[in-house]
Order: structure tokens, then sequence, then C-alpha cells
């Protein structure tokens, strides 16, 4: 599908999966200790519900440079998410496996979010 074909944000792909990764990141963090609540638990669902947030600003701003900022915050919201994946672990908080399949989702939406940007850029 062409850049300029898409008429809403809910019909990119990039959208679409990084709302897959904050549904699982939700999943993940309901077993997280109750005192953490209010720490790890908030900041990765509001770092993984940033990036699809930040998509869907973007997609809706009109200047070139608003979107790709937007876009730019979407992928650092990624690599919160990436970075608080491995602290979990580490902590003992999810599983290698957890982490496999999460670092395996971030991977793809930020490759996705990279071509996008790319698409973006060579379009304007």
């Amino acid at each position: 599908m062409a850049i300029d074909t898409i008429t809403s944000f809910e019909s990119l792909g990039v959208w679409q999966k990084s709302q897959d990764l904050a549904v699982d990141v939700y999943k993940l963090t309901r077993g997280f200790p109750k005192d953490e609540t209010f720490a790890m638990t908030s900041q990765l669902r509001r770092a993984s519900s940033s990036v699809s947030a930040n998509i869907a600003e973007g997609f809706g701003r009109s200047a070139m440079n608003d979107k790709l900022h937007f876009y730019t915050m979407a992928y650092g919201s990624l690599l919160e998410v990436k970075n608080f994946a491995y602290l979990a672990n580490r902590i003992g908080y999810i599983t290698s496996e957890d982490l496999t399949a999460l670092l395996e989702q971030i991977t793809i939406c930020q490759k996705m979010l990279n071509a996008f940007k790319s698409g973006l850029k060579r379009s304007a």
C-alpha cells in the first residue's frame, strides 16, 4: 500500500503491530508484583501505549517535520519498552521466553517504523 493511499492511521501495519505489542505488555505486567504497580508496571504500559499513540498523532499532522517528530518519539518509546523488558527479565518479573517474544515484537515494530519513515521521506 503506497503511503499516499493510506487514509487512516488504523490501516498502518506499524500502528497495528504496535497496538499488539501494547496489549502483550499489558498482559505480561498483570503478573508483576503489586508494589510495582506505580513503578515498572506503569512505565512499561505507558511506554508501550505511547508507540501507537505517537504514530496516530504523527499521522494526523500535515507538516513533514511534525510527522517525523512523532514517528521519532514512537521509536524512542519502543526503545524504552525494550529497556524495561530487559530490566524486568533481570529482576525476574518475566521469563527469558517472554523477553525473547517481546524483543521480537519490538524489532518488527522498529523495522516497520524505520521503513515507514523512509518511505515518507522519499514521497516528500
